[in-house]
């Protein structure tokens, strides 16, 4: 990426090399991820995957703390129906557990 380049929010998390491929090349065409935040259950992911049929993955990204490290995030994937429902009920467990409001 050039500085002239356009930037997007998510940009600075993508790391460039000749190794990645376009997503079209990998047949993920269609499919969508849902990145999940550390300290959501165990029992209420493994809900939603089975609830709306996902398949659940791990992310290497490059988090921003005091050093610059590589972690590995939880995400769950499938199509864009199916990833927008399991966010709307993640959200909805974790509201009725911890009472949160919009």
């Amino acid at each position: 990426m050039n500085d002239n380049d356009t930037k997007k929010i998510g940009d600075e998390f993508v790391e460039e090399d000749e190794s990645s491929t376009n997503e079209n090349e990998n047949g993920l065409k269609g499919l969508f991820d849902l990145v999940l935040p550390p300290g959501i259950p165990m029992k209420i992911i493994t809900e939603v995957q089975e609830k709306f049929n996902l398949e659940i993955l791990t992310r290497t990204c490059t988090l921003q703390t005091i050093d610059k490290e590589k972690d590995n995030l939880l995400v769950l994937r499938g199509e864009l129906d199916s990833v927008n429902k399991a966010h709307d009920y993640i959200y909805e467990k974790l509201s009725a557990k911890y009472k949160y409001k919009r």
